[in-house]
């Protein structure tokens, strides 16, 4: 028998992120930190799962990244705009590492990632916006 896979969390980074990255774009030194923001609003995605997690991006999305929690040696969570959204690296047992920029709701969404990863993993990971 299957088990149903439920979401948890689908979507594209924090809106605030591209707002603010517009308004730096103003000044001609940040444009780059602006295309960035865009192409990021465009076509990078998160699908978050009770078995999964999935990255789509790049440019017009044609990368993807899929792993499950088993795999998961590290979270480390990082806020921005001042708390409203953060950025996660995770670190696989392979050692590669999966950016989620601009997440939505990152404590909420590194909480319930936690709860999924393997205690080893979960005794070393944190960071600046999650409470221990």
């Amino acid at each position: 028998m299957a088990i149903k896979e439920e979401v948890y969390y689908e979507g594209g980074p924090h809106i605030g992120e591209l707002i603010t990255n517009i308004l730096l774009g103003f000044t001609v030194i940040c444009l780059p930190l602006t295309i960035g923001a865009i192409v990021r609003a465009l076509w990078l995605r998160y699908r978050i799962t009770n078995r999964r997690i999935s990255v789509t991006g790049g440019w017009m999305g044609r990368d993807r990244s899929e792993f499950i929690y088993s795999e998961v040696a590290k979270i480390v969570t990082v806020p921005r705009g001042f708390g409203a959204w953060g950025d996660m690296v995770i670190t696989l047992k392979d050692g590669s590492r999966i950016e989620l920029r601009a997440m939505p709701k990152f404590r909420d969404v590194y909480s319930y990632i936690a709860e999924k990863i393997p205690a080893k993993a979960r005794n070393i990971s944190g960071g600046l916006g999650t409470s221990k």
